[in-house]
């Protein structure tokens, strides 16, 4: 039958797999790499996966593919339900292995949960023109300062998009990228959180070179971190 179904293009493709997550049915896998459309009668066609992917790789199209076997999806998520009740192969009760396996509640106590919104964070592989952008809140963080505060997902990463860059490291000409940001996106403010040392003096100021550069009245706020965590709005 025709019918409408993802099409995933391999060559934009980043293998951050932020699709196959997103995909409830099941449908999408990383294969060598790169995302796939594994199970074409898995694929509902409403495309949740689209706005997961960072880079704009996936998109609908009509063609021919077998209908959607709803009854399939929730037979093989019923069947992964069930593995992940099962004891594990050592076949070792109650280690500590097994009880953490069997009961997700109280292994999650042992986990603090990532406020990360985006991916790649890292500022020169963030596509330009990422649907996370618009209307964002954006994070610029000098790559030591989420070592440094203990506390910097939810202080400063909670309902941000985040993207990372040391000056000393980088040779790369942050102010043109970020502006070009600014210009293709419609960002709300920007936090720049930076160490105590010089170098990262010159975060700050392609942030601010960026701003002037795009013309955009964007709301700049500046906060320093020493070594110890100390916070210095």
């Amino acid at each position: 039958m025709i019918r409408k179904i993802i099409r995933i293009d391999e060559s934009r493709c980043n293998g951050c797999g932020l699709c196959a997550k997103a995909c409830h049915e099941g449908a999408i896998g990383m294969v060598d790499g790169k995302a796939k459309l594994l199970r074409e009668d898995y694929c509902d066609g409403l495309g949740d996966c689209l706005p997961a992917c960072p880079v704009n790789a996936i998109s609908f199209e009509e063609r021919e593919a077998p209908a959607y076997n709803e009854a399939a999806v929730l037979a093989a998520k019923a069947a992964r339900a069930a593995a992940e009740k099962a004891p594990l192969p050592c076949g070792c009760p109650g280690s500590a292995c097994q009880s953490i396996r069997q009961k997700p509640a109280e292994a999650a106590s042992f986990e603090v949960p990532s406020r990360l919104r985006n991916f790649p964070v890292q500022l020169q592989l963030a596509p330009v023109t990422a649907p996370w952008f618009d209307g964002a809140d954006l994070l610029i963080a000098a790559d030591c300062t989420a070592y440094a505060c203990g506390d910097f997902h939810r202080q400063f990463i909670d309902g941000r998009v985040t993207l990372i860059a040391c000056p000393k490291l980088d040779e790369a000409d942050y102010a043109s990228k970020l502006a070009e940001i600014l210009i293709c996106n419609d960002v709300r403010s920007i936090t720049v959180t930076r160490m105590t040392v010089p170098c990262c003096g010159s975060l700050t100021y392609a942030v601010q070179q960026a701003i002037a550069m795009s013309g955009r009245d964007v709301p700049l706020r500046v906060v320093t971190i020493s070594p110890d965590g100390t916070i210095r709005a």
